[in-house]
């Protein structure tokens, strides 16, 4: 999959390869934003994620803001600076947000139907390839 996505990114030239990935930053912005100001606004419907794995409400409530700045800035860092390390953990933190949904009871289909909130930031990983040494991660 990885040489796949290397060949398409060659394939597709300098200019279109930006294009792509302007689409996958702002795809990843608006994902993040949306839920961060959805965390900031303290939704109601995300508690039982919560709950589900041993939060207690009062402390999901005070987790959400926390978890709503997080993914603002991660959706800054995607639209101005997408370095790897934001990228690497917007993957991550998307695949839990998502893993999240079937853990509380809800139908596996709430995941599957949340694949590119992790899919985007993962392949704008892959078109700025992965780090290879721990400066990179910054980059």
């Amino acid at each position: 999959m990885l040489q796949e996505l290397v060949m398409v990114n060659q394939n597709l030239g300098n200019k279109n390869a930006k294009k792509v990935e302007w689409i996958l930053r702002i795809g990843i912005f608006g994902t993040f934003l949306g839920h961060g100001v959805f965390a900031l606004l303290g939704k109601q419907s995300w508690i039982p994620y919560f709950t589900s794995i041993g939060f207690s409400e009062s402390t999901a409530l005070t987790l959400l803001p926390l978890i709503g700045s997080i993914d603002i800035l991660v959706a800054l860092f995607a639209l101005i600076k997408p370095i790897r390390i934001v990228l690497i953990w917007a993957t991550f933190w998307a695949v839990v947000t998502a893993l999240i949904r079937p853990i509380s009871g809800e139908p596996i289909w709430d995941f599957v139907e949340r694949t590119a909130n992790w899919a985007a930031p993962l392949a704008l990983l892959y078109l700025r390839e992965l780090p290879k040494n721990l400066k990179e991660f910054f980059r």
